[in-house]
Parts: structure tokens; C-alpha cells; sequence
């Protein structure tokens, strides 16, 4: 049975330059990070790495939003929707 990793990574596009990116893959290459948060491991590329430097990855579960949210502190501004940053 192959493992499946959660990946967060960083892309050009939204509103505000960069948006985040969230999914599930087999493959991790080389130069990939892996980073434990208790027994959740996350994946993230070398690339992405330097601008995820010091974010938190957190899960909220609530009535008025549900979801995996990031908290960067090299994001500059952020865009209306809290999307994408710059």
C-alpha cells in the first residue's frame, strides 16, 4: 500500500500574486520537506519552503468555517477573500 502525503505548496496566481495549494500525492522527490504537526506529516517543495518560512498550518472545524487555514508571516497584504497574498 503506498502512502499518501499532503502537500501544501505555494503557486503564482490569485488576486494578490501567490495562492495556496493543497493536495494529496504518492510522490515526493528529493529535495522535498517533510514537516510533522503531531501525527500529521506535510509535505512541502523547495520552492514553496522559502515562502512558508514561520507559517502555521492549523484545522478549524466550526460552525461558521471549517478547514485547513495558514497563517504567513511573510505574506505582506492578503487579498479580500484570504486566498492569495503577495
Amino acid at each position: 500500500m503506498k502512502t499518501i502525503w499532503r502537500f501544501v505548496a505555494v503557486r503564482p496566481g490569485g488576486c494578490s500574486g501567490f495562492s495556496y495549494e493543497m493536495y494529496f500525492d504518492s510522490d515526493i522527490a528529493d529535495d522535498d520537506e517533510t514537516i510533522s504537526f503531531g501525527p500529521i506529516r506535510v509535505v512541502v517543495d523547495p520552492s514553496s519552503s522559502m515562502l512558508l518560512q514561520g507559517a502555521t498550518l492549523d484545522y478549524k472545524d466550526g460552525l461558521d468555517q471549517s478547514g485547513f487555514s495558514i497563517d504567513n508571516p511573510n505574506a505582506q497584504k492578503t487579498c479580500g477573500c484570504g486566498q492569495s497574498f503577495s
